[in-house]
């Protein structure tokens, strides 16, 4: 990690940031039961492996939800000034809730704790505004990502079954994860 640099991203940064590989690979996802007052999640090997390729979003806002006009972009860039990886976080009022909008870090790059890295400087972006907790969305289906979420201290908060119907990810389930600020 020494030969990265962080820094907040800007405008000439969202070409390269726009193309950084996002998908993952996994062997296992999370099968999720839901029932009128509750849900379980079951881990289930997958066999082969699953690849996930996330399609390219529309130029109509940040993240996912596109619903964050003020989003924070904090890019890791190698020796050479390449972007490797980012987050893409913002800072709801309201409630004082630092929403994650998106995480990515170049496959080549990953194990390094260069997400880690990114993840604590968000957070710490979201003290420095107020915010009290930090929440994100993951598909059940990225177990890397839930297990990498989990070590930095975020916990299942609940679940959507219909967040992705009538999208590309379709039969997956929104899983909500959040952590305090206060530490």
């Amino acid at each position: 990690m020494s030969d990265l640099a962080y820094r907040v991203a800007g405008p000439a940064d969202q070409s390269a940031l726009a193309v950084l590989d996002d998908s993952f690979t996994t062997e296992h996802v999370y099968e999720v039961a839901a029932g009128d007052v509750g849900f379980g999640l079951r881990l289930v090997a997958v066999d082969p492996p699953l690849v996930k390729v996330f399609p390219v979003e529309d130029e109509d806002g940040p993240g996912e939800d596109g619903a964050e006009a003020d989003v924070h972009e904090i890019v890791a860039v190698d020796a050479d000034g390449t972007p490797v990886g980012f987050i893409a976080v913002g800072v709801e009022e309201w409630n004082r809730r630092l929403v994650v909008h998106q995480v990515t870090v170049d496959p080549a790059h990953r194990g390094r704790g260069i997400g880690g890295e990114l993840m604590r400087r968000a957070l710490d972006h979201g003290r420095e505004r107020g915010a009290r907790t930090a929440w994100l969305e993951v598909t059940s289906v990225n177990v890397p990502a839930v297990r990498a979420y989990r070590r930095m201290g975020f916990r299942l908060c609940g679940l959507d079954t219909t967040l992705y119907t009538g999208t590309e990810s379709e039969g997956e389930t929104a899983l909500f994860m959040a952590r305090p600020l206060d530490r």
